[in-house]
Parts: structure tokens; sequence; C-alpha cells
């Protein structure tokens, strides 16, 4: 199964809707008066290598091959498209915050969706990704033009069961993703 990040919307009703069913069809209006809500969209992360994997074998989770596994080439195809979406709508200029969980993957997602444009070396702002993190061949996403970007450790969808899901420490991640704030996120693995 091959399942693609998708954006959703969750209202302080706490319903959960696709984006394209936030609004009321026979008035075209919020069904919640937008100065009561915020709007949180959550998105999955996109495809790892561990991913293509387990749709071979299933056991694949298993291996320490795939330790904090990275995006797959099909995933950052799918991150491109989400990141034009967003842009193409005009969700980029309406985010406040990025929450992320401390996991290789997921980073590449959120900041591969939500990150500003490429990065230019000697401006003022660090990259969100620097170039060729976690074994992409990816170029360096920059911080500029983008909402701030918090590693939360109780984002993760486990906590180290398979290799997949245990991750680096958070030392080498700040090396990786250097405007990303990390103080959510615990040293300890």
């Amino acid at each position: 199964m091959n399942v693609l990040p998708a954006l959703l919307r969750v209202t302080t009703s706490s319903t959960v809707t696709p984006l394209s069913e936030d609004v009321d069809p026979a008035t075209g209006t919020s069904l919640y008066p937008s100065h009561r809500c915020k709007t949180i969209h959550l998105v999955r992360h996109a495809q790892g290598i561990h991913n293509v994997a387990a749709e071979k074998n299933h056991d694949a989770y298993k291996s320490c091959d795939y330790f904090d596994a990275q995006l797959s080439q099909d995933g950052w195809k799918q991150v491109e498209n989400l990141h034009k979406d967003v842009h193409e709508v005009g969700l980029s200029k309406k985010i406040e915050l990025v929450i992320t969980s401390p996991l290789l993957r997921t980073m590449q997602t959120a900041v591969g969706v939500f990150g500003g444009e490429g990065y230019v070396d000697g401006t003022d702002a660090p990259p969100l990704m620097v170039e060729k993190a976690g074994n992409s061949d990816r170029s360096a996403i920059s911080s500029l033009n983008c909402p701030p970007f918090i590693a939360v450790e109780l984002c993760r969808e486990r906590l180290g069961v398979n290799p997949c899901d245990k991750r680096r420490s958070i030392n080498e991640y700040r090396a990786l993703f250097p405007a990303i704030d990390f103080s959510l996120a615990s040293n300890l693995l």
C-alpha cells in the first residue's frame, strides 16, 4: 500500500476533514467562526525507504538497514508535489508554526513541504536542511520566508519499536537541520 502525504484540517471541535472539505458547500463559509478556531494541518511523512522495502517483505521494518529511515526518491516527489500544492492554494502564507517529529523522514518531509526555496550560501539565516541531509541528493532548503519549525519528541508515531522508528542524536540532527528548534526533543535516544 502506497500512502501519500495528505493535508488534513483539525478544528477545535475535534473533527478531522480533508482540506478540500473544510467549507460548508451550501453557504461557502467555514463551519466554525475563524476567531474561535486554530487550524492544525496534519501531514504524514512521505514515503521512506523502509516503506518501499516493507511493501515486498513486512519484516523489513525490523531490519537495522532502515535505522531512522530517510525518504525514498518517490517520497521526495511526493514532497515536491505537496510543496507545490501548498504554495498554489496560498496555504504557505497562513502557516504560523510547523511541528515535526524528530525523525529524519519526518523532518525531510516538513522542511520540503513548508520550507523556503533553495538556500543561498552567505545569507543571514541558517538553512532548514543542509545539502544532502540524510544521504539524499537534495540541495539545502532555506529558512527564509517560512514559519518557524520545532521538533517535538511526543510527535513520534512510535518510540523506537522498530529500527526505522529509532532516531539519531539531537546533536546529529542539529547539524543536518540548523534552523529547526530542538528544545522540545529529548537528547536521550
